[in-house]
């Protein structure tokens, strides 16, 4: 069964979401994945997180990565990964990034999915020009 770039991303927000919930905690986390591609994308999204991190707080104006809700920050960190370590348009890593937003995270408002876009856009306007 061939597996969407839209299944991986939700199974790699869905274990960065927890990796945080137990860092949070002082805890390890062990990750256990459905999708054997997310495995090795997982793990280099750890080991490049002070990276990612990096670039996400030298884009937040006014507030600050840990003020943001779990879920935004697991998936606004996936959205970096993709555009400082991959070759996939921006374009398309940042619509799959609202897409996600607008299923997991957006509320009535429906603001949530537009300081993503915002924030990950400004990141790729740098990263990618």
């Amino acid at each position: 069964m061939k597996v969407t770039r839209r299944e991986l991303r939700i199974e790699l927000m869905n274990a960065l979401y927890q990796f945080d919930l137990y860092q949070s905690e002082n805890l390890s986390f062990i990750p256990n994945f459905e999708l054997e591609e997310a495995h090795d994308m997982y793990h280099q999204i750890v080991d490049a997180l002070k990276e990612i991190d990096q670039t996400i707080e030298s884009n937040l104006y006014d507030y600050s990565l840990y003020r943001l809700a779990y879920v935004d920050r697991a998936i606004i960190r996936l959205a970096v990964f993709e555009l400082l370590k991959t070759d996939l348009p921006k374009q398309i890593v940042i619509d799959e990034a609202v897409e996600i937003t607008k299923i997991y995270s957006n509320l009535d408002d429906e603001k949530q999915h537009k300081f993503t876009n915002k924030v990950i856009d400004n990141i790729a306007k740098k990263i990618k020009g």
